[in-house]
């Protein structure tokens, strides 16, 4: 980031450690969702000359940074994190102006990302091979990791923060560089990233920043041959899309997709103590979370009860400019995914669905992007409301007769992310970890992760090795199986 007129921010591309703008000059601006009278950013359009250039930097600084020892590429992830924490205040307050999440929610991102790096920077000193015993005489045998190269990481919006660092710090830590492509409704948290690296000491084209439309700027540097590894989080669309082409290359991929993700509640007493973790999962960051639970599958016996008990809480909701205090619910990002999430109520309601709470817009002095948080009841398996991932505010219930009917429910769908079951039923505990089809289970709590622990999914929700935690190392480097002959 260049510089700030009028508030407004002016973002750069870096390249080869130069902030520069794009090579046709052009640039487009992003709106304060939750005030879209007021201009948060103006950020370069680029092209692929720009992309081509991003990743021929990082391919030049791949031919040292590869050889600087392991634990001095963690140290400058523990510096990023210090300088992370030291600016905190400021990156809280970028986030929620140009994502919309509230403020409290903000620095709850930037916490985890904190741990999340200095996890990521003591895995460094932690990328161990083994030592096999030969079948032959003096023959040893043993296995190393070694950095693929160039990694690109594309990151989208709804946490423009915590999600590029869970691509960009295990990639550096294993020893590859980095260009880095961020949605471009988020390109201001983009180059703060940047920027902290930056006051981190990093080399010069270790890490660069292209933004621009994955039209003329993602396909092109998905196609780099230079480009050695695509991790990508997004919509199943976009990621499939990503997979076809990078197979073509033979490129290995890690993608992080949708979820519609599910919460079972059977032979569970304490309603109120389910519905206190389902609420938060269902809405945190306004319902846009892939781990966000969006289907809430209950006893025909408890229905009544746990619909009226999310309704209660649901309604406890402060709906506002992320910015301000007491709000406990931003806009959405953008008119289109605003667009989005009535366009699924409409269809909700047309299908049969009882709207219990929500539904509309939210009026408010500040003209943005709100919508109330929404429960709809009497929802079948089959409804799109119950089938479709809506990435907004919408919670749906349905009923099941049995735990096995309720487990197949869960499972009646393309994604796996995550699922969580409330209950004290011991045989439904294990029926659920056995046979949930999906790749992070819960247990009576919502679906928070943690940051030392594996992340990723089943079906369509994701590919390719888990990030965060032991697994992020099978992605970022290569495996080398060494026969040595004494």
């Amino acid at each position: 980031m260049e510089a700030i007129q009028n508030s407004t921010i002016i973002v750069n591309n870096y390249i080869g450690g130069k902030w520069v703008p794009s090579s046709n000059n052009e640039t487009y601006q992003r709106e304060n969702p939750a005030n879209i009278e007021e201009t948060i950013a103006i950020a370069p359009n680029s092209t692929e000359e720009d992309a081509n250039r991003a990743v021929e930097s990082a391919h030049k600084a791949f031919q040292s940074w590869s050889k600087v020892p392991a634990v001095t590429r963690g140290k400058y992830l523990y510096q990023f994190a210090e300088v992370l924490e030291a600016n905190k205040k400021e990156v809280a307050e970028l986030l929620t102006i140009e994502q919309g999440k509230p403020l409290v929610e903000s620095l709850g991102e930037i916490n985890k990302t904190i741990s999340e790096v200095r996890f990521t920077a003591g895995e460094a000193s932690r990328l161990s091979g083994e030592t096999l015993p030969s079948e032959r005489e003096n023959v040893d045998i043993r296995t190393i990791r070694v950095p693929k190269g160039v990694i690109l990481a594309i990151s989208p919006w709804n946490f423009p923060l915590v999600t590029p660092l869970r691509k960009i710090a295990p990639a550096l830590a294993a020893g590859n560089t980095v260009v880095f492509k961020p949605a471009s409704i988020t390109a201001a948290m983009g180059a703060k990233i940047v920027e902290l690296f930056e006051k981190a000491g990093l080399p010069e084209g270790v890490l660069n920043l292209v933004i621009g439309s994955g039209r003329s700027v993602g396909n092109q540097l998905v196609n780099h041959p230079k480009v050695r590894g695509i991790t990508f989080t997004g919509s199943t669309g976009v990621g499939s899309s990503i997979y076809e082409q990078a197979a073509k290359r033979l490129v290995q991929v890690q993608l992080e997709m949708g979820g519609k993700n599910a919460a079972i509640v059977f032979d569970y007493p304490d309603i109120e103590g389910a519905v206190n973790q389902i609420i938060p999962a269902a809405f945190a960051n306004a319902g846009q979370r892939c781990t966000s639970i969006s289907r809430v599958i209950v006893s025909e016996a408890d229905v009544g009860r746990v619909v009226e008990a999310l309704k209660k809480k649901t309604e406890e909701y402060t709906i506002g400019d992320g910015i301000e205090d007491n709000i406990t619910m931003g806009p959405l990002v953008s008119k289109e995914q605003l667009k989005t999430t009535q366009s699924y109520v409409e269809i909700g309601l047309e299908e049969g669905a009882e709207l219990v709470t929500g539904g509309k817009e939210a009026k408010l002095e500040k003209r943005g992007y709100y919508y109330e948080p929404t429960i709809f009841s009497s929802v079948k398996p089959s409804h799109k409301i119950a089938k479709e991932e809506i990435f907004g505010p919408v919670l749906v219930v349905l009923s099941a007769s049995s735990f096995e009917e309720a487990l197949e429910i869960c499972n009646d769908n393309e994604y796996g992310l995550a699922a969580s079951c409330f209950t004290q039923n011991k045989a439904y505990q294990t029926a659920f970890v056995n046979g949930a089809q999906a790749g992070m289970i819960h247990l009576n709590n919502g679906t928070i992760s943690e940051s030392h622990a594996p992340f990723g999914g089943l079906k369509h929700s994701a590919i390719g090795p888990y990030s965060i935690g032991s697994t992020a190392k099978d992605f970022f480097t290569e495996l080398k199986v060494i026969y040595d002959a004494n």
